[in-house]
């Protein structure tokens, strides 16, 4: 039986506890108490001998010696010096403090009291407990039993006598939310900044998690259709198709929110803010996140992005279907590891020219909701304290007015990992002046001391929970569903037969062909023997990649092949060899091969599926895998073991087709040389198995080219850390590539006819439509991605070797010719002029390059930019 109540004094603040949870008891450790020095009395205990205990977890600061504290009760000490990550035996893992001590009774000397002073940073709890001689609880309390004793004042509710107007969608949304805010107390304020929003039952404020996603498909909510991988999708350089595949992810999402109805708390992966798309430039093929990208190129990250963002919110003036988040904002592609105090060092050519394009058009083109916040530093500042990139650049030069949003965990690292500032109060305080709104994580529940302390005001607080209820408005979340024309959309619309086929279609455009000697498409009617080996065949891990959804019915390479092929065609399967060997025992076994070598010597062709798969790279994982670190990779060579048997494979004698399983660039070079065909597979969705044999049997002609550069080994690349795009990507690189970007080979031919301009210069704001005659000259429908290259031939500065400025997708029957118009903007050649501060296009010269591929160019010609 509990005989006393706590009660707290002292310098204190309450907060949730940043991901750390024991199975055993979860609600223990879900909050906490911290303060320099402050006390935790339990009044009315009789005089006796008790037992005190005390539970900790670190959830904040990972090393050792970063957080120490002195613990005493009366002139017991119940732990001196107690640094919790050292005597627990890590981050996050709970520790309990125990002592006997002797209580003379509040009479003489007060109310038992347990004095807690940092040493080292502050001192904290998660709950204390008291027990009598015979062990029976006569006192225990969570830190969240305590929030109200630590700052009353702050729940406070204000006295609002005007009539309710955000209830009423037909008032002006500006005055509506402004209505809605004046009516929280403070501590209901800062408890909407983070991503698991509280509830506000008296107002009618319905929980909220920001935190969704939807890269490829709905994430982590049931069934759902899952399409090929960013990159994959890039690679079908498609802007109509990626927009209906954005459409089609935004209507399955909104089905599943439809479904729920009106409740009181909406969870993690439920909301309609996705934290979707990736357009980070995918700089090197290291970085395990690159999968979630666009690719290499800026202006191609664009084209897609902007048409995944307008597809995902709808072309609704009042309410978005979803709310997009472009991330992450700014100069950021790895490395996982560290990524939590990496500062990107670049020049200001780079950040201009590669790492903002891209995000600059989604705010000002596609009117992007929201903006994530990266992890790591840019110029000395963590991205989420920048008030250059979060209210200079994004706010008040580009015009945002939607939500900033730090990725998880990233306020957390302003101090504890970038060690930019002391405290987390200085940290929230930080972020949220420099133009930060959301917290994903619980760091900015510190607002609440930040504010008490002078270090952010009412009216900043006030201000970042404006664009954040901007957004659940616009998701009309506080309005009848009858106005909304979102909330019409059923669940029929989730994972249906028409999704499916789009799903098919968006794989099939991915596939990129990077080698052909002629053997494919393969004669089904010539086939006795199949040998299909490989680790990826029958996986369906390899077709999703990360951030994926669940697919209800997903299709296997090897289920694939055996839809397409006659019972006649034996197929012989083996794995022939895991994707990769441990690091601590990296030495390949050759008897691994046996089977696999001996099924391939009896086949007429052997299809062999490898390359890696998303539980080898990704997002900050703990792989431990030769090749691969935190979700990385240390090398981009195909990993030892797989080259190795794929030697073996082609010794058989029995041709190998080579399929490819990878988020990024795999370095192949053997391979390429000595296989007579390889197809690229990326991680291609849940129809995977149905496109690719549709590919090899020539049922559908592959179409795909490379959004990234494909290169010969590691050492042709720089220093992983480096940031500065100096001999990296095709606008840059001078060494020979294995495949370059843009390359994709077809069953049938195109021919280029001579290109023409409508001018001959033009004015730097102005444009030029080039123009030339496309011919199909093969024996097969097919189609061609048209891709229109720049060179400047004559510059002020150093200038890339070339740069993507138009493509275009053309489909052609055989024989058939078409016109090809393509506009070309004089702003295509811009370049930062860091004199000026701005973009400038140089008067003179410069070459237009139209062609296949970056190093398969067709045609040629010059143009001018006229002086001003």
């Amino acid at each position: 039986m509990i005989k006393a109540q706590f009660t707290i004094s002292g310098d204190i603040k309450h907060s949730l506890t940043l991901g750390a949870f024991d199975g055993s008891a979860p609600e223990v450790y879900i909050e906490e108490i911290s303060g320099t020095s402050f006390i935790a009395s339990a009044p009315g205990l009789e005089p006796g001998t008790y037992t005190i205990e005390i539970d900790l977890v670190e959830s904040v600061l990972d090393g050792e010696g970063q957080r120490v504290m002195d613990i005493q009760c009366g002139k017991t000490v119940l732990a001196s010096n107690l640094d919790i990550v050292k005597v627990s035996g890590g981050f996050k893992h709970p520790y309990r403090v125990s002592g006997k001590v002797e209580h003379l009774g509040d009479a003489q000397r007060g109310p038992l009291a347990i004095q807690f002073e940092g040493k080292v940073q502050e001192a904290k709890f998660n709950a204390i407990s008291i027990k009598d001689e015979q062990g029976d609880l006569v006192a225990h309390v969570l830190a969240k039993d305590l929030a109200d004793q630590v700052d009353p004042s702050s729940r406070i509710v204000p006295e609002v006598n005007e009539p309710v107007i955000y209830t009423d969608p037909f008032q002006p949304l500006e005055k509506r939310i402004d209505d809605l805010i004046r009516r929280m107390s403070l501590k209901e304020k800062i408890d909407q900044l983070v991503n698991a929003a509280g509830q506000i039952e008296r107002l009618d404020v319905p929980g909220y998690d920001y935190w969704n996603e939807c890269l490829h498909g709905v994430a982590r909510n049931g069934y759902a259709t899952v399409f090929p991988q960013a990159t994959g999708m890039a690679a079908m350089w498609d802007t109509e198709l990626m927009f209906q595949v954005a459409d089609t992810i935004s209507n399955e999402a909104r089905a599943k929110f439809n479904a729920l109805g009106k409740v009181p708390t909406y969870h993690r992966n439920q909301g309609l803010t996705m934290w979707s798309p990736n357009i980070n430039i995918f700089r090197d093929p290291r970085w395990g996140r690159g999968q979630e990208t666009y690719g290499e190129d800026p202006y191609l990250t664009t084209q897609l992005g902007n048409e995944f963002i307008k597809g995902l919110q709808g072309d609704d003036e009042t309410y978005l279907k979803v709310a997009a988040c472009a991330k992450h904002y700014a100069v950021h592609s790895g490395p996982e590891p560290g990524r939590r105090s990496f500062e990107s060092k670049i020049t200001e050519r780079d950040l201009y020219e590669t790492y903002l394009p891209q995000f600059e058009a989604a705010v000002r083109e596609a009117k992007v909701e929201s903006v994530m916040g990266a992890y790591n530093s840019l110029y000395g500042k963590p991205c989420n304290t920048s008030h250059f990139l979060l209210t200079e650049l994004l706010r008040d030069k580009w015009n945002f007015d939607g939500h900033v949003v730090a990725d998880c965990g990233a306020i957390r690292s302003i101090y504890a990992h970038h060690r930019f500032v002391q405290t987390a109060e200085e940290a929230v305080a930080s972020a949220v002046k420099a133009g930060c709104d959301l917290d994903c994580g619980v760091t900015f529940g510190s607002l609440l001391t930040a504010r008490n302390e002078g270090l952010v005001s009412d009216e900043e607080i006030n201000l970042a929970l404006h664009r954040l209820i901007r957004t659940r408005f616009r998701l009309g979340m506080f309005d009848p569903a009858e106005c909304n024309p979102w909330s019409k959309i059923t669940l029929e619309q989730n994972d249906s037969p028409a999704n499916k086929a789009l799903a098919l279609k968006a794989t099939e455009e991915s596939l990129v062909l990077l080698k052909n000697d002629g053997i494919l498409p393969l004669n089904k009617s010539e086939l006795k023997k199949v040998a299909v080996i490989g680790a990826n065949a029958d996986s369906v891990e390899a077709l999703l990649g990360n951030y994926h959804g669940d697919p209800s019915a997903p299709v296997t390479f090897l289920a694939g092949l055996k839809e397409a092929l006659d019972e006649e065609v034996e197929i012989l399967v083996d794995e022939g060899c895991p994707l990769a060997l441990p690091k601590d025992n990296p030495e390949i076994d050759p008897s691994l091969f046996e089977n696999a070598l001996a099924i391939a010597a009896q086949a007429d062709v052997v299809l062999y599926f490898g390359g890696i798969s998303g539980e080898l790279e990704g997002e900050e994982m703990p792989v431990k895998m030769d090749g691969f670190n935190g979700g990385d990779r240390t090398f981009i060579e195909l990993p030892p073991i797989q080259s190795a048997l794929i030697k073996k494979l082609h010794a058989t004698g029995t041709p190998v087709v080579f399929i490819n399983c990878s988020g990024g660039a795999i370095a192949f070079p053997w391979e390429a040389e000595n296989l007579p065909a390889i197809l690229q597979a990326w991680y291609p969705g849940q129809a995977a198995g149905t496109a690719v044999a549709n590919v090899l049997f020539g049922d559908c002609n592959p179409s795909g080219k490379l959004p990234l550069t494909f290169y010969r080994s590691t050492e042709d690349l720089p220093h992983y850390y480096d940031y500065n795009m100096e001999n990296r990507t095709y606008r840059y690189f001078k060494g020979d590539p294995l495949y370059a970007f843009g390359h994709g080979l077809s069953y049938t031919q195109f021919d280029y006819g001579k290109p023409e301009a409508s001018a001959t210069a033009i004015a730097a704001d102005e444009s030029v439509q080039i123009q030339f005659e496309l011919t199909n000259s093969g024996s097969v429908d097919g189609t061609e991605v048209v891709q229109l290259y720049v060179r400047h031939l004559e510059s002020a500065v150093p200038q890339p070797i070339h740069s993507l400025a138009a493509f275009k997708r053309v489909k052609l029957k055989p024989n058939a010719s078409t016109c090809v118009r393509l506009d070309l903007p004089a702003r295509s050649l811009r370049y930062w002029n860091e004199a000026k501060g701005d973009y400038v296009v140089d008067a003179g010269a410069f070459e237009v390059q139209i062609g296949s591929a970056s190093d398969d160019i067709r045609q040629t010609m010059n143009l001018c930019i006229k002086g001003s």
